[in-house]
């Protein structure tokens, strides 16, 4: 037998028959191919940690009434600026208050403002962004100068202006931080709608008759749901800073009633002699901010990962 009729060691005749470089033998059943999108898809780690912080820090908020150690409003000079102990596990604060209860009930109101402007800022940005994109022409032009006029100056600028001329109350807060805070979704908007416009099945929808509404409803909006989430939780922590800063410098809530950002500026004082009364507050803030970021950037990443 010749030189050439001996088989090559890198391709091996094997009982089924001679095995081609480009692909499976004859007759031989192909390994499966996984289809891109219908693997499991896990929770990006970021999302469950950030459900975790912020599912937790609602429970504690919701429940304060009867977690709560102490009356937060309840004083005791006696008991003023007292270390932690076993009855007040954060300590006092300059009037004998417990500072732990005063952070639960505090966070009650950071929190709840933050989270109502938040949603009235999210639907009425993607509302208005999602109108100007469909109608286009004169009224696409004017939402848009209208949202850079608004977003050359920074949200707490106007929500400050705003408080400071009608006065510091729970609705103006909030009407202030919602004309200041809607142009970031409405850009968004606008900019996912015009994207998903151009995409074919649009077309074809429109070619099949179907109304604007209907197109919006069942094609647009679903297709950019998952990016006004993701942004609209990225938002939220901006939302709890500002709410905390106009309370700091006096013009959010208002005493008897209490904020993490009045309790900042409450504590500022006695930083050397109970520096809890800053920190815990601060804490608060910090902690809250990071769990809904961090939901926001795991709903991010599972989009993207779906897009893949």
């Amino acid at each position: 037998m010749s030189l050439a009729d001996t088989p090559h060691p890198a391709h091996p005749v094997r009982p089924g028959g001679p095995v081609h470089p480009g692909g499976p033998a004859p007759g031989a059943e192909a390994a499966p191919v996984a289809e891109r999108g219908t693997g499991p898809r896990r929770w990006p780690p970021s999302l469950l940690v950030g459900t975790f912080l912020t599912g937790a820090i609602l429970l504690v908020l919701l429940l304060t009434p009867w977690l709560a150690p102490h009356d937060p409003a309840a004083q005791d000079l006696a008991q003023r600026l007292a270390p932690p102990s076993g009855s007040h596990p954060l300590g006092t604060d300059q009037l004998g208050r417990d500072v732990l209860s005063r952070i639960m009930d505090g966070g009650r109101f950071s929190v709840s403002i933050a989270a109502i402007t938040l949603v009235i800022c999210a639907v009425s940005g993607t509302l208005i962004g999602m109108v100007a994109a469909r109608r286009g022409g004169a009224l696409d032009e004017f939402v848009m100068r209208v949202t850079d006029v608004l977003l050359a100056f920074p949200e707490i600028i106007v929500a400050m202006f705003l408080v400071a001329v009608l006065g510091a109350n729970y609705l103006t807060l909030i009407v202030a931080l919602v004309i200041g805070g809607w142009t970031p979704f409405a850009r968004l908007a606008r900019s996912l709608t015009l994207e998903i416009n151009a995409r074919d099945f649009i077309e074809a929808a429109r070619a099949l008759g179907c109304s604007r509404r209907f197109i919006v409803l069942r094609h647009v909006l679903p297709n950019a749901l998952s990016p006004l989430l993701a942004h609209a939780a990225l938002r939220f922590g901006h939302k709890l800073i500002t709410v905390g800063a106009l309370s700091f410098l006096g013009l959010g809530v208002q005493p008897p009633d209490a904020d993490w950002g009045s309790m900042l500026a409450d504590g500022q004082p006695y930083l050397t002699q109970a520096p809890g009364l800053v920190v815990h507050p601060g804490l608060a803030i910090f902690v809250t901010a990071l769990g809904v970021t961090l939901i926001g950037q795991g709903i991010d990443t599972r989009r993207k990962a779906k897009e893949l």
